[in-house]
């Protein structure tokens, strides 16, 4: 018996495989061809990464506003007279930076919002510095070509009062007084994250505002000047006590003078635009550097702002601060079990009001003018909170330069 094959037989696929093995082959390729390209284009990137990285930067500061201008001008100073350069990223195109003849101070515009932060998540820096807190929580994100984040408070007070995970993400910290290393600490363990590394340096606005200070005469009112330095939100005086608190500081016959927050000329600009409207003869102060209003004021008046200690501890002049019904659940302060150090020293360093207590306000004002018992609590609270008086800018710019020259080493000493 013989057989004969048809090799037409052989050929024949049906449709439905015919359609499936041509799906397959089609990806085969693709990912072939994908999956070269792909590695020829980071055997480039590698190559060009080591051989010329012409824009990698060994030192950054980055900062969201001018504002914060007082607080990195020292350090750019120091760098500038050490003769080595350092990177500014502001996204404040009007930044006071640009008005500078710096040599060693590379300052940039990076844009404001998404823009500055897609230029930041892909920055190439061995060390950056900055006081904006929320890294890798919001649009801020660690770049993989950043070696090492440093945050620094913009203010004598809590690390605590951030929004949650304000500072879980930086690898160290720049600090002004002990008590914010506690605060570090009793973090992470909650976290159950490692310690980073916790240097105290000082506040280096703190150091410029004594310097300033120190060159100048005393300030004598023939009447006292009244400072209301609210901060902005549902928290803030004005919100909680409306025109009242006005009405009350008005009634002691001492001159009045209201400095908003930056952010209330923006947010609650109709409220604002109100009061000055209803009280003409009131100031209203919008310097960008509050420095001759606080030198000023013979008693400033606030919430739990940053300001207070400002005027407390630099100017070593009273306040009078608002009942506090402070909500933490936004805060990391909601982890721990103990008080946030600003709401523990603020009846020692001045007086609190509620609003029971407007219609005798200048007794309240009176009291703080000339109590002595506030005078030497400021002295000893300025010692806990302000370290370093006068060496702040030179410490931060050692530890930057320790820490790049440390990593920049491990990274040589490991294997290619």
């Amino acid at each position: 018996m013989s057989y004969s094959f048809a090799p037409a037989a052989f050929a024949y696929i049906d449709p439905g495989t015919g359609s499936m093995l041509f799906t397959v082959l089609l990806g085969l390729v693709s990912v072939f061809f994908y999956g070269t390209k792909s590695f020829l284009l980071k055997v480039r990137y590698s190559i060009g990464a080591r051989d010329k990285d012409e824009d990698r930067m060994a030192f950054a500061i980055y900062t969201d506003s001018d504002r914060y201008w007082t607080i990195f001008k020292p350090i750019l100073e120091e760098f500038e007279k050490r003769k080595t350069e350092i990177h500014y990223l502001t996204q404040s195109e009007n930044d006071s930076v640009f008005d500078q003849n710096y040599e060693y101070v590379k300052a940039t515009f990076i844009g404001e919002g998404n823009k500055g932060f897609r230029k930041l998540n892909f920055l190439k820096a061995d060390v950056l510095l900055s006081s904006t807190p929320s890294l890798d929580v919001y649009q801020w994100k660690r770049s993989k070509d950043t070696l090492f984040y440093i945050h620094m408070p913009h203010a004598c007070s809590d690390l605590t009062l951030y929004k949650l995970f304000g500072i879980r993400y930086f690898d160290a910290f720049l600090l002004s007084g002990e008590f914010q290393v506690d605060q570090i600490r009793e973090l992470e363990k909650v976290w159950n994250t490692p310690e980073r590394e916790c240097r105290i340096v000082g506040l280096t606005y703190f150091d410029e505002m004594k310097k300033r200070l120190n060159c100048m005469d005393k300030v004598k009112n023939e009447i006292p000047v009244l400072l209301l330095a609210p901060t902005w939100g549902v928290n803030s005086i004005l919100n909680q006590f409306g025109e009242r608190i006005i009405d009350a500081l008005v009634s002691t016959g001492y001159k009045v003078v209201i400095r908003p927050h930056p952010q209330s000329w923006t947010s609650e600009k109709e409220m604002l635009e109100s009061i000055m409207k209803k009280y003409p003869e009131i100031e209203f102060n919008r310097d960008p550097d509050n420095f001759n209003i606080l030198n000023q004021a013979d008693l400033l008046i606030s919430e739990y702002s940053g300001v207070i200690f400002d005027f407390a501890l630099v100017f070593g002049k009273p306040i009078i601060y608002t009942e506090i019904d402070f909500d933490d659940s936004p805060y990391d302060s909601h982890w721990l079990e103990s008080k946030p150090w600003t709401f523990e020293v603020l009846p020692k360093i001045g007086k609190q009001i509620k609003e029971k207590d407007l219609d005798h306000i200048k007794e309240f004002v009176d009291d703080c003018l000339t109590n002595p018992e506030y005078k030497e609590a400021r002295k000893q609270v300025a010692k806990e909170a302000w370290s370093n008086i006068g060496g702040s800018a030179e410490a931060v710019c050692d530890y930057m330069i320790e820490k790049q020259k440390e990593l920049t080493k491990e990274n040589k000493d490991e294997p290619v």
